[in-house]
């Protein structure tokens, strides 16, 4: 037996058959979200409809995707230290050139492809966390202590978040959260530096809120008002910054048990037929609007079991990694696919302000499927190479 047949036969496949099921899912509500948006006569002959057409490009990007998450998995992790930091430095490089170009989402059109670098920056930084964390004690035992390890994760996760909120989107940066988090607990920090951390941020979040978020975000400060207003019973302007609050959460909680059914028409009572869930980002940032009102409540939640399955599949890969390198970057991995699912289906149900972020796999996101495959790769890289021995380390010189 080959040792590429070997692997292929040892895969997670409970973890590949969860992905490809959510991913299958996202296609049919794709194409019903996307159904109202406008494409060109020649799409609509060839597809019939607009919500075809994106489904479609949908499994194109799935397609590639599906490439990338073999080859990641078939590959020994251990080779990725070598990508982190040139990740790295190429994402940082992206984002300032999204940042300085005339452009309201900070997309970037390279080699036919348009996309959002955020995407990049975190993913990116993920690797050369994980890597950085283990390799450069090897360096000085200074960079061991604890402080450094705060240190390190610290410089190298705020750069792309301060980076992320110069740009606006506040839904990505805040991605970082739950990430930090998970790094600094994987890493072993010490529960006093983790207590005196978190009184220092809960002592700064009224300056962060009231003097750097304006700075940084024009819209974060309304949205997160609109959303202690509503969370109040209060009903701010349904016609314009509450339109999207309002209208999403409603058509999640109106939808029942059953839902109104896919691609259902405005007389069974559909407000995205009617056009209420802002029909230009119903396929990625409100599609758990759409899901919830279509699917209803059992359809929601066999979505978010779906979620659960494979992240505590990725939980136990990481339980049995070889080494620590593998168990931070499932771990890392586990706390963005968190933070994503939490995120897009929390501001549909009004349990969070409006961020605009895509749902990982199910959204129609682009590059960012491509991404998140890649990122599941690479915990399928970590469950397949778990009993693979490590080079051993290298003997102390005799005197």
């Amino acid at each position: 037996m080959t040792p590429i047949f070997r692997k292929i036969l040892g895969m997670n496949w409970v973890l590949i058959l969860v992905m490809y099921g959510l991913l299958i899912f996202g296609v049919i509500m794709i194409e019903s979200a996307a159904r109202h948006l406008s494409v060109s006569k020649s799409l609509l002959d060839q597809f019939g409809s607009a919500g075809a057409y994106y489904a479609n490009s949908q499994k194109t990007w799935i397609l590639l995707g599906t490439v990338v998450y073999f080859t990641m998995a078939l590959v020994d992790y251990r080779w990725l230290k070598w990508l982190g930091l040139p990740f790295y430095v190429v994402s940082l490089g992206l984002m300032f050139k999204a940042m300085i170009q005339d452009d309201s989402v900070h997309r970037l059109n390279l080699l036919g492809f348009s996309f959002q670098p955020a995407q990049l920056g975190i993913s990116s930084g993920i690797i050369l966390i994980a890597w950085a964390l283990q390799d450069l004690p090897k360096l000085h035992r200074w960079f061991a202590l604890p402080a450094a390890k705060v240190s390190m994760i610290a410089v190298l996760s705020a750069v792309p978040f301060l980076m992320v909120m110069k740009m606006g989107d506040m839904g990505s940066a805040l991605v970082w959260i739950p990430v930090v988090m998970v790094a600094l607990l994987v890493s072993g920090i010490p529960f006093r530096y983790l207590s005196f951390m978190t009184l220092i941020g809960a002592g700064l979040i009224p300056l962060l809120y009231f003097v750097a978020l304006p700075l940084v975000s024009e819209r974060g400060p309304e949205r997160i008002d609109v959303w202690l207003k509503m969370m109040q019973g209060k009903t701010p302007d349904t016609d314009g910054v509450a339109y999207a609050p309002y209208y999403v959460s409603m058509a999640v909680g109106k939808a029942g048990w059953k839902g109104v059914g896919w691609n259902a028409s405005a007389e069974k009572g559909s407000l995205h037929a009617r056009g209420f869930i802002p029909k230009d980002t119903a396929h990625n940032d409100y599609i758990f609007g759409v899901i919830g009102e279509e699917t209803g409540f059992r359809g929601s939640l066999l979505l978010l079991g779906a979620f659960a399955l494979l992240l505590i599949q990725a939980l136990f890969i990481a339980f049995y990694s070889r080494d620590a390198v593998g168990r931070m970057l499932v771990c890392l991995v586990v706390a963005l696919f968190f933070a994503h699912v939490f995120e897009s289906i929390g501001m549909c149900v009004l349990l969070l302000p409006i961020t605009g972020i895509p749902m990982p796999l199910v959204s129609y996101s682009g590059t960012f499927v491509v991404i998140c495959m890649f990122m599941l790769g690479i915990v399928q890289s970590v469950w397949i190479h778990r009993n693979h021995e490590l080079e051993p380390a290298p003997k102390a010189a005799e005197i």
